[in-house]
């Protein structure tokens, strides 16, 4: 037939596109080119007879195919690369069944497999209505896709091999380029959920760090590891989508509170530490979301970790100014806070408290930094901090009154800085009683 054996065949490469004169070799590729684009099955396997199945062929510009293509260069394209490139399921069968290998890598290092998913097709747009022409036509894409991604790992080809010069997988390519239906069909065939890539982020970590859900929840369902950490950085899923969530608002927001809850259902350690010793908690206060701090107090993340440069939560809380005007929010970190550190190992105060506006209560707060709790307070806290919010009620049931009281009954935060704050900075403070201290 013609073709060259598949042994030894992943080592080939496409040459450099050189001019083919006008004669048999340039019209056989042409012709092949052509029929590999209509799926024309019965002319592949003649033309095969004459031309080795992984070996490239050249398109001229101005012929025929390359008019097909609206391509105005000289291409050289391996055959099965080609199918895959553009959908083309049943030209990609014919290809494999007379001998073509999937594995066999391009100039870039890249295999059939990922050259289908670099030309995922994008099958949603905000004009194209359910139903409609256009929305056909794109599900029909996306179909031939999926047929021949089946069609591929059904002969055999490697979804868990790597790119030569990124070491990304199939899977971490499928996430990169939101090709969701690709993730339970490579998973199914074995592929490697907690595969690492040149980051040594999995695939988990990248769909975290994007806030999609859909992933996701396909990639846990398939036994990610929703604790693994980045070897370079000791980041957790938790910690890159808490990261990403904090600087969206409105209705990104929410779905970035919805991927943290996702992760904190399936395990993830909400007070996991990165390598310089900041957890999710930091990150929120950092940014400074109610929803994100809330939710992940919610899930008793300890706001009393130091960082290796002795920053609290609080502190990460404090270096930003606009966090400092959230004063209800500010009450209910202090609230779980023992002891409030008010410096880093430098001796160094937030950054978000030094300006000349908050004088009055970065006095306060230190003043109170230095007035150590009474051994009654600490326990008071301990308890708070131990059943946290989501148990407050139970424990009122279960206490005596007078102890419940003295427990979550403490100072009011309000009360404690109205006593220094002047009247433009007493607007928004928590009307309710919210413990600062004792």
């Amino acid at each position: 037939m013609g073709n060259i054996p598949r042994k030894g065949s992943r080592d080939l490469v496409v040459d450099s596109a050189t001019s083919l004169e006008d004669g048999p070799s340039a019209a056989l590729h042409s012709k092949l080119y052509e029929a590999i684009m209509r799926e024309d099955c019965t002319t592949i396997e003649v033309l095969l007879r004459n031309h080795p199945v992984n070996q490239p062929i050249t398109i001229l510009p101005n012929s025929t195919s390359s008019r097909l293509l609206l391509s105005q260069q000289t291409e050289s394209i391996i055959p099965i690369h080609l199918a895959a490139k553009y959908h083309k399921a049943q030209s990609l069968l014919c290809l494999l069944r007379h001998g073509a290998d999937p594995e066999v890598r391009d100039t870039t290092g890249l295999t059939t497999l990922n050259l289908i998913l670099l030309h995922w097709p994008v099958t949603s747009t905000t004009w194209a209505k359910p139903g409609n022409r256009m929305h056909r036509i794109l599900t029909d894409i996306q179909n031939n896709a999926i047929t021949c991604l089946r069609i591929l790992c059904a002969h055999g080809a490697q979804v868990n091999a790597q790119g030569e010069s990124n070491k990304r997988s199939p899977l971490h390519l499928a996430i990169a380029y939101g090709c969701y239906p690709v993730l339970s069909i490579l998973a199914q065939n074995g592929a490697d959920v907690n595969a690492i890539n040149e980051a040594s982020m999995t695939p988990l970590h990248m769909a975290a760090n994007m806030l999609n859900k859909e992933m996701m929840e396909m990639l846990i369902a398939y036994g990610a590891n929703v604790n693994c950490a980045v070897s370079s950085t000791g980041n957790t899923p938790l910690k890159l989508a808490v990261c990403t969530a904090s600087s969206k608002a409105g209705r990104l927001l929410g779905a970035g509170v919805s991927c943290i809850r996702l992760l904190l259902t399936h395990g993830a350690k909400v007070n996991a530490q990165d390598y310089k010793g900041q957890t999710a908690i930091h990150e929120a206060c950092f940014g400074g979301r109610e929803a994100i701090i809330n939710l992940l107090l919610d899930f008793e993340a300890n706001v009393n970790i130091l960082t290796r440069n002795g920053e609290s939560p609080i502190y990460m809380y404090l270096q930003r100014s606009f966090n400092v005007r959230d004063t209800a929010l500010l009450a209910r970190l202090l609230y779980h806070t023992y002891p409030l550190r008010m410096t880093n190992n430098q001796g160094i105060l937030p950054a978000g408290i030094m300006l000349p506006e908050f004088r009055l209560l970065r006095d306060t707060l230190i003043k109170q930094s230095q007035k150590p709790l009474s051994l009654q307070g600490i326990c008071k806290r301990n308890i708070r901090n131990i059943y946290g919010e989501k148990y407050k009620q139970h424990l009122k049931q279960l206490l005596p009154v007078t102890i419940w009281n003295s427990v979550y009954c403490c100072y009011d935060l309000a009360y404690l800085l109205q006593q220094d704050l002047p009247a433009s900075q007493q607007q928004g403070l928590p009307a309710t009683q919210t413990a600062f201290s004792g």
